[in-house]
């Protein structure tokens, strides 16, 4: 309980169970605690007293609607009262694991109910309810399904009209999915009533009375997606157009396609290489009349471009005209395929879209008879309710979203959550020490490297220090407002997680979708063992973050705030096997989220075999490498696999060379980061998988930026862009993902500074943009993207469209000056110190040395160069040995005076230039 004097602001003192106002109403509802002797994971469960019916000159009922079946970690509760003062429920010790949660009401309307633990919200709190007044009628409701619920499972709740009289009673469910209602007259005055949502978001459930809305109604439902896997499929059809005219490959590459509808609408369509050699486009009919194609070449027009195409009705599709059949859309069996047929061969052309949600992900195959009817089968592992949404041309089919109830045996699989409120950071200042920090254990920091990139493009090295055994932190001082971009590598390789966003001033935007997760735990693991993974939240402001483990067996998950917006996450599960890790943000899941990881069985005898001679540096594609690996006298079966960026695996080549020593022999066929699994007896090696460079890997997606109108608020109906630079971030792949209410026609095309992506939203909302250059986020992906203006499809679950190209390496170009546009660099010439006796004096044929301590003349580019009697000298040798700290070498073979000059950039150092006597 909160004192009254914590309120005033001194310390907070905690009462005793006995010092809580006694109980005293009859029909004051209970809500009871079970502890399940078992730390924070606290079951709370809500029970109804019978209440006596009084005499007709009294009221005969007091709702005061509690929630059931969430869970509560606390012994703190506070009630909100309409008015705004703050009251205390009573909390009671059942003194058999349990505790119960009294209120008395004092004021009619909506309270809300705040149940704390370490001050710190459960979820779901605050709870609200409301309390009707005695002299307001007879017609009341209650029950959880007026406050919360969870897709796919019955919300429920009763409505009482005892006494009331006739008046005739009617309900309406309104929100985002429409909502099965179903009903029951218990006899006893009362109506249990049941609604089926299908999709997440805020319902508004009327109840009404004689025409007039009871007390209380409307009702605001919150209801959520928790626990709901989804899977999803796209198959398209499109109309293809023959344009007249010879394009070549080449310039196939650089153009670009849009086509206009009549009334105005335009969107990206895609070029292709018809049969005949010619080119053709290929886009889905909306409209029927006359439309516009648009060709262009670096914004310029091609020849006869804009083309006409006429537009048949028969050609638009028409979601109407589909036919599904197959009792699978109604129910369905686990561990089985549950197939339904799907005719469009009357619907015109569009793309078809389908997804499933429910208890589990269920696995679609999709068998396309490529006349127009396709084969649908989808296999759950879970019963329970499933909802099917099936579009086509953007528009549902009649009958969607279907509601599927799956009947059948379950696979077991336990899920166990926590959640923590996430406070925001303060607000980083210019010139203040920032700190980024991030848990690797069993690494040695030698092989640590990290640079930070400001807003103005200037890269610079930031140290890293171990804070503890394993724990690592990234510190430098920013010199600008702005997003910074953190880059943190292990062995040349970025860490998961990295490149990093860093803001520095005020946040320009918060959310899930700036929410960072990283680490083995997130990627394998060992039964038994604890698998670690980092979360960053600073980004995204505060927030509740919520931690789920679902898989064969119950997890045991520990979380630990390092207090700078970021968190280290360790879970322990007891059974091998397929889990899924889920992280949400505000009820948002964070970007790749859930993480599937596969828990391998106890190490056991693997943990004596080691690698040896492992390549260092990266190894060339097309050409084989080795590395050896020792048993050290364990018994088993040896067997290692190559993963390659593209998620193709080949078998590695393992053969015995000594009674205990065997090699493996893998061959990379492409370049990027590969990953080496090494398993003996079927469980991974300490250390396994190892990741290794193939080929002269320079692609950083660190270097890569992304800009435009296409990333800020769009409209739909309207193509907008944007630019991803890839300039200096070498040759990789690109794949740009957008997630929203509908899908977007999309398209990108190559400029002279990376890519063009165009799109057109046809709903509006939020849309998320995912752009990952080599499978790595680039810095601010996700980005969100807030679109306004009419719907122009239906609506109906997130869709998801891609685009994915095999980037050429790309060089800025500044001016006439072709070549890389070097940073704006900060730095002072005039503060650097030289020493050593190679600035004065040098002997023949002998190394000749000085130092050079630039570390308080900010950041710039050394030069050094000699020149002799006859040219110039034989070798000079710069080493930098850290933080702006450099060596001097040089060798010279004649007599004579020298010229030694030293810059800092543009400018001279202090001396600079040297008179050197040889």
């Amino acid at each position: 309980m909160w004192s009254d004097d914590e309120e005033q602001g001194s310390e907070p003192v905690e009462a005793t169970w006995e010092e809580h106002s006694q109980f005293y109403r009859s029909f004051s509802r209970f809500m009871s605690v079970s502890e399940h002797d078992r730390r924070e994971t606290v079951r709370v469960f809500f029970i109804e007293q019978d209440v006596p019916v009084l005499e007709s000159s009294e009221i005969d009922f007091v709702p005061t609607n509690m929630l059931n079946g969430f869970f509560l970690q606390t012994h703190k509760a506070e009630v909100k009262m309409p008015s705004g003062q703050v009251d205390k429920p009573v909390i009671d010790d059942n003194h058999d694991g349990t505790v119960s949660i009294r209120y008395e009401p004092k004021e009619e309307g909506i309270h809300e109910l705040a149940v704390k633990y370490n001050g710190e919200h459960v979820q779901g709190s605050p709870f609200k309810f409301h309390v009707d007044s005695i002299s307001s009628g007879y017609v009341t409701a209650y029950g959880p399904g007026l406050v919360h619920g969870v897709t796919g499972e019955p919300a429920q709740f009763i409505i009482s009209t005892k006494g009331a009289g006739a008046g005739g009673l009617q309900m309406a469910v309104e929100g985002p999915s429409k909502a099965d209602i179903t009903y029951h007259d218990n006899k006893d005055g009362t109506v249990s009533v049941s609604y089926l949502p299908t999709a997440p978001g805020e319902y508004k459930i009327s109840v009404r009375f004689g025409d007039k809305h009871i007390k209380g109604s409307p009702y605001f439902a919150k209801i959520t997606g928790e626990g709901r896997k989804r899977n999803q499929i796209s198959v398209g059809s499109c109309s293809e157009v023959t344009l007249p005219g010879v394009i070549s490959d080449n310039d196939l590459r650089s153009l670009n396609a849009s086509i206009q509808a009549p009334s105005g609408l335009e969107e990206p369509c895609f070029l292709k290489r018809m049969p005949t050699g010619n080119i053709g486009i290929s886009f889905t009919p909306r409209e029927i009349g006359e439309h516009t194609v648009s060709v262009k070449r670096l914004g310029k027009h091609i020849a006869n471009s804009p083309f006409k195409v006429n537009v048949c009705e028969r050609e638009v599709g028409d979601a109407k005209k589909v036919i599904v059949t197959g009792s699978a859309l109604k129910e369905g069996k686990t561990h089985q395929d549950n197939v339904f047929a799907i005719d469009t061969r009357n619907a015109g052309y569009g793309g078809l879209s389908l997804s499933i949600e429910g208890p589990s992900k269920a696995e679609i195959q999709c068998t396309d008879k490529d006349d127009g009817t396709l084969n649908i089968a989808y296999k759950p592992t879970e019963p329970g309710y499933y909802i099917v949404n099936l579009k086509f041309a953007d528009h549902h089919v009649t009958g969607s979203p279907f509601t599927v109830k799956v009947s059948g045996e379950g696979t077991n699989r336990q899920r166990e959550k926590i959640q923590r409120q996430r406070e925001a950071v303060p607000i980083t200042e210019v010139g203040s020490q920032c700190k980024l920090t991030f848990k690797m254990p069993g690494i040695t920091s030698f092989d640590l490297s990290a640079t930070v990139t400001s807003p103005g493009g200037v890269s610079e090295d930031a140290e890293i220090q171990e804070i503890e055994d394993g724990l690592y932190a990234v510190h430098f001082i920013p010199k600008e407002l702005g997003v910074h971009t953190v880059s943190v590598k292990y062995k040349q390789i970025h860490i998961p997680g990295s490149p990093f966003q860093f803001t520095v001033g005020p946040l320009k935007d918060t959310g899930a979708h700036l929410v960072k997760a990283g680490g083995p735990g997130l990627e394998h693991g060992e039964q038994g063992v604890p698998s670690e993974f980092n979360v960053w939240t600073r980004e995204a402001g505060g927030g509740t973050l919520a931690i789920s483990v679902e898989g064969p067996s119950k997890a045991e998950i520990e979380f630990k705030d390092r207090k700078d917006g970021s968190c280290d996450v360790s879970y322990v599960v007891s059974e091998p096997g397929d889990y899924r890790i889920g992280l949400k943000f505000n009820d948002r899941h964070i970007p790749d989220s859930p993480f599937k990881v596969y828990i391998s069985p106890a190490m056991g005898e693997a943990h004596k075999l080691e690698v040896a001679q492992f390549p260092t540096g990266c190894v060339q594609a097309d050409k084989p490498a080795q590395f050896m690996v020792r048993k050290n006298g364990a018994k088993g079966e040896l067997d290692a696999k190559v993963v390659a960026p593209s998620n193709n695996e080949d078998d590695c080549f393992i053969q015995l060379i000594d009674q205990d020593q065997y090699s493996v022999r893998f061959y990379p066929r492409e370049n990027g980061i590969h990953a080496i699994h090494v398993k003996f007896n079927g469980v991974h090696i300490p250390g396994s998988p190892y990741r290794i460079k193939v080929g002269k890997d320079d692609v950083d997606p660190a270097a890569v930026h992304a800009s435009g109108k296409g990333l800020g608020d769009v409209k739909t109906g309207e193509k907008t862009d944007l630019i991803i630079d890839t300039c200096n971030a070498g040759a990789g792949t690109l794949a740009v993902t957008v997630d929203g209410p509908a899908k977007v026609a999309m398209d990108c095309t190559e400029v002279e500074e990376g890519y063009k992506v165009r799109y057109t939203p046809l709903l509006p909302g939020h849309y998320y943009m995912t752009i990952k250059y080599n499978q790595m986020h680039i810095v601010g992906s996700p980005f969100k993207i807030n679109c306004t203006g009419e719907s122009l499809a239906e609506a109906g679950g997130q869709e998801t469209s891609s685009v994915i190209v095999e980037t050429v390496a790309k060089v800025s170009k500044g001016g006439n000056r072709t070549g890389v546009i070097l940073p704006i660099f900060k730095s002072d010439a005039s503060k650097i110190q030289s020493k050593g006796m190679g600035l004065k004096k040098a002997y023949m044929g002998k190394q000749n040395q000085f130092t050079i301590n630039a570390g308080d003349a900010g950041n710039n580019i050394l030069f050094v160069g000699i020149y002799g009697p006859k040219g110039p000298c034989d070798e000079v040798f710069i080493k930098h040995t850290g933080r702006n700290q450099y060596t001097v070498n040089y060798l010279v073979r004649e007599r004579g005076d020298y010229i030694l000059l030293v810059k800092w950039g543009d400018d001279h150092i202090p001396g600079s230039p040297f008179k050197v006597e040889v």
